[in-house]
C-alpha cells in the first residue's frame, strides 16, 4: 500500500494541469465573484502540518487550534499534521513525520481504501508549516544543499498534488515573525529545543531575514497558482502579521488573569550551556487562567490563548466570512 500511494503521488505531480478551458470564457466580473468559498459551502476540514497543528501531541499545553477552529465552524475535522514535520526530509531532514513523505501518503491511503469520503466542494485543506523547515537543526544551522527557494517551492507542491487529486479548496499560512519567540530572539537562553552555545542575535536576525523572505516567496508563488489551477479557491492566511498583532497589542488578543506577557512562556525552562535535554532543567509553569495572558506556550510553540484566535479567524474563512488576516487570491 505504502508503494502504491508513493507511485500515486508521483503520478500526481507529473499530471499536465487541466485546460484553462475549463472555465468556460467565464469573464472577469464573473471569476470575481466566484472568489473564496460560500456561506454554508464547506463541511469538511482537513488539516497538514507540524506541532503548531497537530492535535495528537499538542503543543499548547491544552487544545490545538483546529479542534477549535472546527466547532466554531460547525465542520468535521481530519487532521493529519504531525509534530516535528517540516514539508519534506529530502530537503530538510528531521526523525519526524514529514507532510510528503508521510501525511500525504496517509491521507491518499485513507481516500483510496474508502476511509475517508470527501466531496472536493464541501472540503477545505490547510497547511501550517516550516517554523522546523527554517529552525535549529535545519535551514538556520544548516542543512546539506537545501535552500529556502526549496522549501517554499514544496509548500506550492502540496496544493498542486491535493488540486489533482480533486481538492479545490485551500488555505495556506505562513510563518509566524519566528524571531519574537523566546527560542529565536535576541534575549534568548539555553533551554529544550537547544542547550549548545550560540549567538542570539545573530539568530534572531538570520531567522527574521528568512521568515521575511520565505513569506513574500510564498505569497508570490501563490498568487500565481490560480491561473494554473482553474476553478481553485486559495486563501492566504496571514499568519505573521496576525502574530506581529498579537504581541504588539496583546490587550486585544490575551485575557488571563496575570498580567500580559509576549516575551516569556507559560511553560519556561533554562538549561545551562551544553546541559543535555535530557535533564529537566529550571522551569516555571504558569496554571490557570493566568495561562491566557500570555503570546507563547513555550519557547517554540503559541500559547492555547493564541491559538483560540487563529481557529477564530480560520473559522471566518471556512465559513465564507471576511477575516483581516486573510486574502483569497482566487
Amino acid at each position: 500500500m505504502k508503494f502504491a500511494v508513493t507511485t500515486l503521488l508521483l503520478t500526481l505531480l507529473q499530471l499536465p494541469f487541466p485546460s484553462q478551458a475549463l472555465t468556460f470564457g467565464l469573464d472577469t466580473q464573473a471569476r470575481a465573484e466566484n472568489v473564496g468559498v460560500r456561506k454554508g459551502q464547506i463541511k469538511n476540514f482537513v488539516t497538514f502540518g507540524d506541532s503548531y497543528t497537530d492535535v495528537v501531541l499538542v503543543s499548547n499545553g491544552g487544545t490545538a487550534w483546529p479542534v477549535y477552529a472546527a466547532g466554531y465552524a460547525d465542520v468535521d475535522l481530519f487532521p493529519f499534521a504531525r509534530s516535528g514535520a517540516t514539508c519534506s526530509n529530502n530537503i530538510t531532514f528531521r526523525p519526524f513525520p514529514p507532510l510528503f513523505e508521510s501525511q500525504l501518503p496517509l491521507y491518499f491511503s485513507e481516500v483510496q481504501n474508502g476511509t475517508l469520503r470527501l466531496d472536493p466542494s464541501e472540503t477545505i485543506y490547510s497547511l501550517w508549516i516550516g517554523t522546523n523547515d527554517v529552525g535549529s537543526n535545519a535551514l538556520l544551522t544548516g542543512s546539506d544543499n537545501a535552500s529556502l527557494v526549496d522549501v517554499i517551492k514544496c509548500m506550492m507542491n502540496w496544493v498542486k498534488v491535493l488540486y489533482k487529486s480533486g481538492a479545490r479548496n485551500f488555505i495556506f499560512m505562513n510563518m509566524v515573525p519566528l524571531d519574537r519567540l523566546p527560542l529565536y530572539s535576541a534575549d534568548s537562553y539555553p533551554n529544550k529545543f537547544w542547550t549548545a552555545a550560540r549567538n542570539t542575535t545573530e539568530w534572531s536576525v538570520f531567522m527574521k531575514e528568512m521568515v521575511l523572505t520565505g513569506n513574500e516567496l510564498a505569497r508570490v508563488m501563490l498568487t500565481a497558482l490560480p491561473s494554473e489551477l482553474p476553478h481553485s479557491h486559495i486563501a492566504l492566511f496571514d499568519s505573521h502579521s496576525l502574530f506581529n498583532d498579537i504581541v504588539d497589542r496583546p490587550a486585544l488578543y490575551l485575557n488571563g488573569t496575570a498580567p500580559l506577557n509576549t516575551t516569556g512562556a507559560v511553560l519556561s525552562c533554562v538549561y545551562q550551556v551544553n546541559e543535555p535535554t535530557s535533564d529537566p532543567g529550571a522551569c516555571t509553569l504558569v496554571n490557570g487562567s493566568d495561562r491566557d495572558s500570555y503570546a507563547w506556550f513555550d519557547e517554540l510553540h503559541p500559547s492555547e490563548q493564541a491559538d483560540r484566535v487563529v481557529a477564530h479567524e480560520i473559522a471566518k474563512t471556512i465559513n465564507g466570512e471576511e477575516s483581516q488576516w486573510v486574502t483569497w487570491l482566487s
